[in-house]
């Protein structure tokens, strides 16, 4: 055994052992109160540690009854009418802290038996947050470990998006950008991928089938490669989407030429092949919302009757599971009922959270972030901007920048912080139908429990990439 692992043992006070690639669990107890540990060296070392850190804690905790799922089969369990229409899943984007914010979201599901809930992570979040996709997977892991959570946990790619501008300099470039992003999110536990090849509808064309032809060729193609190389015994949940979030409300027949052109370029492609779970659509929302002078944040008003006519669409005559609705962490609480009230299969939040981190860390800390905002990010400071409207829009950019001292935060300070993100979590499970859907879960989700692989572990980094053109 090398130094470095014994290392890693003597983090978790000796409660694992490790024989070459044979991770086993030799107090349970002892290794959830320390597996914190291993996170932060998951998050923060340079050298092959990290990668130890993290095959040990996945492996650990597969041996503790937690694995990556697919939530495909219960979204068509929905879309034939066989798992009710009582909540809407919602999927978390957790940029800052990630770890401790899934504690938070994990304590608040057991407490009401809770199931269907996702974990996700965008392909533009992952540069600025500093974080790959097996070390945000690794963080979820832990983060079950730490809370004696058991069972399937959902782990997304949201928005692994192709970039317009990319796309156009270098088409091919860009689409192996997305299916190896793929391959390294699936690597790490993803079994849940938002396909999105929106950025490239072009509405200048005469008829709708025409502006969403590409769109549909390209998202099956994507689709055929993910089938392709997707986890044995698995079949990963894709979703697809079929305009930019932050445009025109979603038509009916918008929805029909994507998925008729998918369909039709699907069975070419791959006939037999599973298509898509979902599908995202547009309701008047964009992602952060719209700030204004004084860094409020102007109401929302979604088009519930879109969610509500597509997603049955989207089930009757496409056997989907229904529609997710983007960029509703500015919608106001009160609304939230009617994601489900309207059928909403999914629902993405994540703005709010990362607001929360900073409302919530020490002012100093927020001041120094602030200050390397006003050099770093100082580009994306517009002609007529207040400082609110530009803290606010800019400071996600921070957070992978100051992801060490996040983590050196006083005990505190970051149980301060969770206990808010809890009580946001109870209140979002609440309003959203969470409250036992463990069982619906378990009903319908397959029991895959899929080894990781130490080589895509221990490996070289991947370098960050310009994302500025993505959606979050």
């Amino acid at each position: 055994m090398s130094n470095q692992i014994k290392e890693l043992l003597e983090l978790v006070e000796n409660s694992l052992s490790v024989d070459g690639a044979t991770v086993k669990v030799t107090d349970a107890a002892k290794f959830r109160k320390n597996v914190g540990k291993l996170v932060e060296r998951s998050a923060l070392a340079s050298d092959s540690s990290a990668g130890w850190a993290r095959y040990i804690i996945r492996s650990a905790a597969l041996e503790l009854g937690i694995y990556p799922a697919s939530i495909h089969e219960l979204y068509l369990a929905r879309g034939r009418g066989d798992a009710p229409m009582t909540f809407t899943t919602p999927a978390f984007n957790l940029r800052a802290l990630s770890y401790h914010a899934a504690c938070a979201m994990f304590r608040a599901a057991k407490k009401i038996d809770g199931g269907a809930f996702i974990f996700e992570l965008a392909r533009s979040e992952m540069s600025y947050t500093a974080q790959r996709p097996s070390e945000y997977a690794t963080n979820i892991f832990a983060a079950a470990i730490a809370e004696g959570f058991v069972g399937p946990v959902f782990i997304q790619g949201d928005h692994f998006q192709v970039s317009a501008k990319k796309y156009g300099i270098d088409p091919q470039a860009e689409l192996k950008a997305v299916r190896d992003l793929s391959i390294e999110s699936m690597e790490a536990g993803f079994f849940n991928i938002d396909v999105d090849t929106s950025t490239l509808v072009d509405i200048s064309l005469s008829t709708v089938p025409e502006q969403q032809a590409l769109n549909s060729q390209l998202s099956a193609e994507l689709s055929v490669f993910i089938r392709e190389n997707e986890p044995k015994g698995v079949t990963i949940s894709i979703g697809g989407e079929i305009g930019e979030v932050g445009t025109n409300n979603s038509t009916e027949p918008e929805l029909r030429a994507y998925m008729d052109g998918y369909n039709v370029a699907l069975k070419k492609l791959a006939p037999g092949k599973s298509g898509l779970s979902k599908i995202s659509v547009l309701t008047g929302t964009s992602h952060g919302g719209t700030v204004l002078a004084d860094g409020s944040i102007a109401k929302v008003t979604i088009a519930f009757d879109v969610l509500r006519d597509l997603s049955r669409v989207a089930r009757k005559e496409y056997s989907m599971g229904g529609t997710v609705q983007h960029g509703a962490s500015t919608v106001a609480e009160e609304n939230f009922h009617q994601f489900v009230t309207n059928e909403a299969i999914e629902v993405h939040l994540a703005t709010n959270f990362a607001t929360m981190f900073y409302d919530n860390i020490p002012a100093d800390l927020k001041t120094e972030m602030y200050a390397w905002l006003d050099i770093n990010s100082a580009g994306e400071r517009k002609a007529g901007m207040t400082d609110e409207q530009f803290y606010y829009k800019a400071r996600k950019n921070a957070i992978g920048a100051f992801k060490a001292k996040s983590y050196a935060l006083p005990e505190e300070e970051i149980a301060k912080l969770g206990a808010a993100w809890e009580s946001q979590f109870d209140k979002l499970f609440n309003l959203l139908g969470v409250k036992d859907t463990k069982q619906i879960v378990e009903k319908f989700v397959p029991t895959v429990k899929i080894a990781p692989k130490l080589a895509d572990y221990v490996k070289e980094e991947v370098a960050a990439e310009d994302v500025s053109d993505l959606a979050d």
